[in-house]
């Protein structure tokens, strides 16, 4: 067990019986929704690797992997807008 959930239980047990009951299913919950996030994620990423078209995990942005978010008002490609003129260089 490592030092930060052992010094939290070590406090949690200074707390009366009620107040452990709550902690304890709240924790439950969290390391439970955790799983099940890291479940998805290893799935969209089997998906990836596996180069499926179509699939939810093939539409996630390169941004989105990585972690980074394009700007506020930021284009996401050099492309011209619908509608909008391109201008070829003199």
């Amino acid at each position: 067990m490592v030092k930060a959930l052992e010094q939290a239980i070590a406090e949690v047990q200074c707390v009366p019986a009620e107040d452990q009951e709550q902690i304890g299913r709240t924790l439950l919950s969290h390391v439970a929704k955790l799983r099940a996030l890291r479940a998805e994620i290893d799935k969209g990423i089997r998906s990836l690797d596996a180069g499926r078209e179509g699939s939810p995990a093939s539409t996630i942005s390169s941004d989105a992997r990585t972690g980074r978010r394009p700007r506020p008002g930021a284009r996401r490609s050099s492309r011209p807008r619908c509608g909008q003129q391109v201008e070829h260089g003199a």
